[in-house]
């Protein structure tokens, strides 16, 4: 999928939609990029003369590639995918403007609207950051 058709699936758009392409897997897993081009908003003070990809972010990267795993239900109107937990997240290596983010997702619990994943964030095939995330899939408040 390309940026358009995963503002199908996501509400965000810029500057907070944070892949790129986007894909599920024959094997149920999901799998999605993001270049960091080093414009982007949360750069600016996050170091200046040393921009670092704050790790928040980061797991915005993870939770937004993740939600591609529960995308059949996502599509439908008025639905939302919130957080519910992030647990076990680690911090192995920096990300940097020029970086090609690789992201996987991949279930551990669905029990719906509840969804569990595990998500692993690569740099050049190197673990910049992992862990697990939790969702719920709720309807949109008016």
């Amino acid at each position: 999928m390309n940026r358009e058709e995963i503002m199908t699936i996501l509400p965000h758009r810029d500057p907070m939609l944070l892949l790129d392409e986007a894909e599920r897997t024959e094997d149920g897993a999901a799998r999605a990029k993001y270049t960091v081009r080093g414009d982007e908003f949360f750069l600016q003070g996050h170091f200046p003369n040393n921009p670092i990809v704050p790790g928040v972010i980061q797991c915005e990267m993870m939770a937004q590639s993740a939600c591609m795993l529960f995308a059949d239900e996502l599509s439908k109107e008025g639905t939302l995918a919130v957080y519910t937990g992030i647990d076990k997240v680690r911090f192995r290596r920096q990300v940097k403007p020029g970086d090609t983010v690789c992201i996987e997702t991949k279930p551990l619990r669905a029990c719906p609207p509840l969804y569990t994943v595990h998500a692993e964030l690569r740099v050049d095939g190197q673990l910049c950051t992992s862990g697990d995330l939790s969702f719920a899939v709720t309807k949109v408040s008016s």
